[in-house]
Order: C-alpha cells, then sequence, then structure tokens
C-alpha cells in the first residue's frame, strides 16, 4: 500500500491511498483510491473531469473532482 494522502474537503480531513497497477503520468484517465477502507474506481471523462466509476456507495460528484485534483497536482498530471 502507498503513503496515506491526506485532503480536506468541506472543512473535513480524510486520509486515502492510491491503489493503482500502473504508473500514473500525464496519459491516466482512470484511478482507484482507497478512502476509509472502500474502494473507489474514478475515470476521467471526455470534458477531462474526473467521475466515479461504479462502485456500492455514491459520492458526491464534488468530492471526487477534488480527489481528482488532488492527485493530478501531486503527479503533475
Amino acid at each position: 500500500m502507498a503513503l496515506p494522502m491526506r485532503i480536506t474537503y468541506n472543512d473535513k480531513d480524510y486520509v486515502y491511498h492510491i491503489n493503482n497497477s500502473s504508473a500514473i503520468n500525464k496519459s491516466t484517465t482512470e484511478l482507484q483510491i482507497v478512502l476509509n477502507g472502500e474502494t473507489i474506481d474514478m475515470v476521467k471523462d471526455e470534458r477531462k473531469v474526473w467521475v466515479q466509476k461504479g462502485g456500492t456507495q455514491a459520492i458526491d460528484p464534488e468530492f471526487i473532482q477534488a480527489l481528482g485534483r488532488s492527485v493530478s497536482l501531486r503527479f503533475r498530471m
């Protein structure tokens, strides 16, 4: 498991891990994130916006976008 990453969203702190099997670079369009023990699959759509892909628990789309931006900034995507 990778190092934990932190994000603050709506005045609440979250810790997450990136669980991708392949290296993350500028052409990455799919991310797998573990947040609070739950795996979240995210994909960048044609508008270059991060959206949740499937999953049992629907998460706020703005939070998904914030997670995607956080990873993009960290890995210079």
